[in-house]
């Protein structure tokens, strides 16, 4: 019992605090009790009409695929969880590795790459980006 009135007495204070703070923000004007609960944004910048506006496309830089067989594949099915730049930013990858990799889309992540496609993607990534053959 004795913890329990200094709990109280600070939950009693703290309520106080709160509706009191919120009393001369009413009165101050902040709030309008019919305006509860909404969020008042502030008005929109005019546009002045003679002004020149341009609106640019965001430049997307692309993937620098190595050209071979099996990229049009690389850039169908890869793309759809990922951009291609994500596999020419990995370091050179051991040939197991890349069918591990590849493999592990397939089954763990769920891709849904067909098997001709499957095997297509993995002799186009050992072919062009192990660190035998892997060009700067």
């Amino acid at each position: 019992m004795k913890n329990r009135v200094p709990a109280v007495f600070l939950v009693m204070c703290g309520w106080v605090m709160v509706v009191g703070v919120v009393y001369a923000d009413l009165k101050k004007g902040y709030y309008r009790p019919a305006e509860l609960g909404s969020v008042r944004q502030t008005a929109l910048i005019e546009l002045s009409p003679d002004s020149n506006y341009q609106v640019s496309a965001y430049p997307v830089p692309g993937a620098d695929l190595a050209p071979g067989d099996g990229s049009g594949e690389v850039r169908i099915y890869c793309n759809t969880c990922h951009s291609p730049g994500y596999i020419t930013m990995q370091p050179p990858l051991p040939a197991a590795t890349w069918e591990a990799e590849v493999n592990k889309m397939n089954k763990t992540f769920g891709a849904a790459i067909p098997d001709d496609s499957t095997q297509k993607i993995i002799l186009y990534l050992q072919a062009h980006y192990t660190a035998e053959n892997r060009k700067p």
